[in-house]
């Protein structure tokens, strides 16, 4: 099992760790309520080194980039991100993530953690008719994720520049004090404002100290991935491995807004015909109207007891005190506010189809 370079620190804010992913990554620290609610109103650090980071440069990067994410990487400039996804030959989705360009011969792909040696192997096959430089650099370096409301006013103790102008979704490459070429950008997995910081594994302890350091005036907190998932799951943010995997499609998943069928990619012409034919399901949002606390696999229900989906991700929202999920239902009950049934131990407990996301940024 790999340890994170800040295991020990985790250790001595008392964390609890978990296997994640094949790590050892700190779950919680003060409780999960606790972590996410202060995420929400103040500012909280996140570990989150467990990701992965491919490097493509080469004349071709960007034509590579087109051929085998599903977003249109043209529409950015240097120094912005993108979310995207990488999809199979029948529009399957084998992984979400963001692309950072440097510029048109460089870019910075970010894939999740479970899937850096899958993603490794299929980028390497098909860069091979383009030529391009690839590296692998997701065991030297380090991501830490700064996010809440007040995490502008904390880094703009830090840095020279105005933080409030950074547009989001865009990073700039800078020295934190002593530590150089150290990528921050506006981006985030939490729906509360924030940056993540990508630096070398060596001087991650470091910049994780300078944090702490300007960070007391803020009370900055460290935080676990518990509250990331409840985080991620009141904005609707996808979770590979639960909401999307292979065997589902940007469609079905509603990232239509990620999916550019106007240039050629690895499963445009299934997704295409989807798009014609219409999915047979699509991942909806919901609330519980009575009480309970959905989980993935749970099956969901129309009013005549038929089994019509299933939830994939589900929690208690610590900002909305109500059970919250999202799930696959067949196409007809996509409706906001539908009634539906999440069964919960044998019992059908009411739920409303809700539009996303839970809580508003």
């Amino acid at each position: 099992m790999k340890k994170t370079k800040l295991y020990n620190r985790h250790l001595k804010h008392g964390a609890k760790m978990i296997p994640f992913s094949g790590y050892l990554m700190p779950v919680q620290y003060e409780g999960v309520n606790y972590e996410h609610l202060h995420v929400r109103k103040s500012v909280g650090l996140f570990d989150v080194s467990h990701m992965g980071e491919f490097y493509i440069k080469g004349e071709k990067a960007e034509e590579f980039i087109q051929h085998i994410c599903t977003n249109d990487i043209s529409k950015i400039s240097d120094g912005q991100a993108q979310y995207s996804c990488m999809t199979n030959k029948n529009g399957g989705i084998i992984d979400d993530l963001i692309i950072y360009k440097f510029s048109k011969t460089e870019f910075m792909l970010v894939v999740n953690a479970g899937n850096i040696e899958k993603n490794w192997n299929w980028i390497k096959e098909k860069n091979k008719k383009f030529g391009n430089r690839l590296e692998n650099k997701s065991d030297q370096m380090s991501l830490l994720a700064l996010q809440g409301p007040l995490s502008y006013k904390l880094l703009q103790k830090i840095v020279r520049f105005e933080v409030q102008k950074l547009k989001n979704y865009s990073f700039f490459i800078t020295d934190l004090e002593k530590f150089k070429n150290v990528i921050i950008s506006t981006t985030g997995y939490t729906g509360s404002g924030g940056f993540e910081i990508y630096c070398d594994n060596n001087d991650v302890n470091g910049i994780w100290e300078i944090l702490f350091k300007y960070g007391n005036e803020f009370n900055l907190k460290p935080i676990g991935l518990a509250a990331r998932d409840t985080l991620r799951l009141e904005m609707g943010y996808c979770l590979y491995g639960n909401d999307i995997n292979e065997n589902t499609n940007p469609i079905e998943a509603g990232l239509n807004w990620i999916t550019s069928i106007n240039k050629n990619f690895i499963g445009r012409k299934e997704i295409s015909k989807i798009i014609q034919k219409e999915p047979k399901k699509k991942l909806i949002g919901f609330k519980l109207i009575q009480r309970g606390i959905p989980r993935k696999d749970y099956k969901i229900f129309d009013r005549e007891n038929n089994e019509i989906g299933i939830v994939t991700s589900g929690t208690m929202s610590p900002m909305l005190k109500i059970g919250i999920g999202l799930g696959y239902v067949a196409c007809n009950y996509v409706e906001i506010d539908n009634e539906i049934f999440i069964e919960i131990r044998n019992k059908k407990i009411k739920a409303i189809v809700s539009k996303l996301p839970f809580v508003k940024k």
